[in-house]
């Protein structure tokens, strides 16, 4: 799509998921985009990440589905065998889940967070030609009425009319924002996560069913942990995470390297193919999960500095949706900017926040729920309700369209923005910084 050119400068703090999709939508949309990441070069780390339908659309927009055939290839395939939930004694397959059936336009997206990154980050790169630069440290953002901009670590200044800050959950846009130093909180859980292939599954008999015959994906739900286990690429690639209580100080480190021994510990009493698999792992990762009751803006005073993803709202893993939420952000600001246009870019900003703000922290919502139900489970229900326990796809967060929606509700929600007074009893969001109450 060759885009009508806005004349609108955008500069994206952070490469991840939510800079990448916000660049994109806003190359789509005809505006000028530039990425400034801090990492001096790709790397695929990481294990697996999740896309719900609501992302699979928007990657389906991308070069007429391209984009998400060579993600699909990557991707795990449950098509023939769903979600299997264990009671996490006994073993017993409680309820099992069928697969999700993917519409064609708006696919389910499950593989390695780095191979699907890889993928998106050469799209933006190298097809679209947006420029990315690495190894660039921001230091300050400044903004007044006319434009908004960047303080490399070289000195430089960059200017633009709108700043995204996608710096993650460390992000110092956030703090421009606010203007305070806003600590994540733990949320008093952390995982274990691994990822590594199957040489040692396969040979195992008590494994072997797991590789052997295709893509699997099985949970095992115990007292306040829970165990997901995965295989992709036809079974050639093994994954699992186990939620449990964690209590370590977040300030001191957000990651640590696992102990099997301490996985062993917790999985004390469980069925013993959950020890079977762990014991396969070369080495894990201690993921301590943040977590942030929501922010009172994502805007900053001059309405050219805003937040998306995991700076403005970090999601619980249970949730299947903080990816995809954030790539929803992206393409609601650049939509918002869009229909704007140049003159009124600091409304636009305004819009995109009331527009995603409070879809955003019911969606949030829904990882405490999830994990709650799993980690609480009343196994009388279960037994009376097998589907009790099944792991929600609630169609409201799916099924939408975030483009579409972003087009529809834009001129109400622009009006209310800019003329209030035509309206009775408007409340909208406030920009920062935000006074703090001591």
């Amino acid at each position: 799509m060759s885009a009508t050119k806005t004349g609108i400068k955008v500069i994206i703090v952070g490469a991840g998921f939510a800079g990448l999709t916000a660049a994109i939508e806003c190359h789509r949309q005809g505006h000028d985009v530039e990425i400034y990441e801090n990492f001096p070069e790709l790397k695929t780390l990481g294990d697996i990440i999740s896309f719900g339908a609501n992302a699979g659309r928007i990657f389906h927009r991308w070069n007429n589905g391209e984009v998400v055939k060579r993600m699909k290839a990557l991707c795990i395939d449950l098509s023939d065998y769903g979600f299997r939930i264990h009671k996490w004694d006994t073993g017993e397959v409680v309820y099992h889940q069928p697969p999700h059936q993917d519409k064609p336009d708006a696919p389910v997206l499950n593989g390695h967070r780095g191979e699907l990154h890889e993928i998106v980050f050469h799209y933006a790169k190298d097809e679209l030609g947006i420029p990315i630069h690495l190894g660039h440290r921001v230091e300050e953002y400044f903004e007044d009425e006319s434009k908004a901009g960047i303080i490399l670590k070289n000195g430089e200044r960059v200017y633009a009319d709108v700043v995204i800050g996608a710096d993650g959950v460390r992000s110092k846009a956030r703090e421009r924002v606010l203007g305070y130093v806003d600590k994540p909180k733990s949320s008093g859980y952390a995982v274990w996560r691994a990822w590594f292939s199957n040489t040692d599954m396969i040979k195992d008999p008590r494994t072997r069913e797991f590789c052997a015959n295709g893509d699997t994906f099985n949970g095992w739900i115990g007292p306040d942990c829970h165990f997901l286990f995965s295989t992709l690429k036809g079974g050639k690639d093994c994954c699992w995470v186990l939620t449990h209580p964690d209590e370590h100080d977040i300030d001191e480190s957000w990651s640590f390297p696992g102990k099997l021994e301490d996985v062993y510990k917790v999985l004390e009493g469980w069925d013993p193919v959950c020890k079977a698999i762990v014991e396969k792992t070369p080495s894990l990762v201690d993921w301590k999960l943040v977590y942030r009751d929501p922010l009172p803006t994502w805007v900053s005073r001059h309405a050219r500095i805003l937040l998306i993803g995991d700076a403005a709202h970090p999601f619980l893993p249970t949730s299947a949706q903080g990816a995809t939420q954030a790539m929803e952000d992206g393409v609601t600001i650049a939509v918002c900017l869009k229909r704007a246009g140049k003159a009124n870019v600091q409304a636009a900003v305004r819009v995109y926040q009331e527009i995603r703000y409070d879809r955003v922290r019911a969606v949030q919502k829904t990882g405490e729920s999830t994990r709650d139900k799993w980690h609480k489970t009343d196994w009388d229900k279960v037994k009376a309700d097998p589907k009790s326990i099944e792991f929600p796809r609630e169609d409201w967060i799916h099924g939408h369209d975030a483009e579409k929606h972003a087009e529809k509700v834009f001129d109400e929600v622009f009006k209310k923005v800019t003329q209030p007074e035509l309206f009775d009893n408007v409340r909208l969001l406030p920009v920062g910084p935000i006074a703090v109450t001591v």
